[in-house]
């Protein structure tokens, strides 16, 4: 069999190769932004995200859920009166950290709790808690996660007092983001 091609055919046939190269690079540089995009927005927890999730495509699906949920919240800003109420509890959780500071860092974790359940995070599993606070305040997020593995381990173990210290300074780190003004910037963008 002699196989010929006519310019016409050759000529199709390089378009449809060129096409699908385009359509493979558009793909490429889609994928390359979401990635680069996913990456600055979520800093720390997306790296979390790859190592637990096993692949980035997989971690990308994962983070893209929890902004889908968490933009299906209703969440809120507090009101002055209520952010000047948690300002004062907060003030009497750190100042009975001295004499009871196992007390203190059940007490902050009790009051993060709080906090969350008041601006519209649903607060019945720990994990999932973690992973919404994560889309509006990735930088805290594993802080809050440490902290809240020391307040678990209370009644279990003995723990250090400065492990405890530690703990309440990552309590205070994510107790200053969901009090502050502007802490629902996702709902401002939508």
């Amino acid at each position: 069999m002699n196989f010929q091609f006519t310019n016409l055919e050759l000529v199709a046939t390089a378009i449809v190769v060129a096409l699908f190269v385009a359509a493979f690079v558009l793909l490429y540089v889609q994928r390359h932004r979401t990635t680069v995009a996913l990456h600055k927005r979520f800093g720390p927890e997306y790296d979390r995200a790859v190592t637990e999730h096993g692949s980035e495509r997989k971690a990308e699906k994962k983070l893209l859920e929890r902004e889908k949920r968490v933009e299906s919240l209703t969440l809120r800003e507090l009101e002055p009166a209520e952010r000047d109420g948690f300002v004062e509890q907060w003030k009497g959780v750190q100042m009975r950290f001295v004499d009871s500071p196992t007390g203190a860092v059940a007490e902050a974790d009790d009051l993060v709790s709080a906090i969350m359940l008041r601006r519209g995070y649903p607060v019945s599993e720990f994990a999932q808690r973690a992973a919404d606070i994560s889309v509006d305040h990735p930088q805290v997020a594993e802080n809050y996660r440490v902290a809240h593995a020391i307040a678990v381990r209370l009644g279990k173990s003995e723990t250090s007092t400065e492990e405890l210290r530690g703990a309440m300074v990552h309590y205070h780190t994510l107790f200053d983001e969901l009090v502050k003004l502007g802490t629902v910037a996702h709902k401002a963008a939508a």
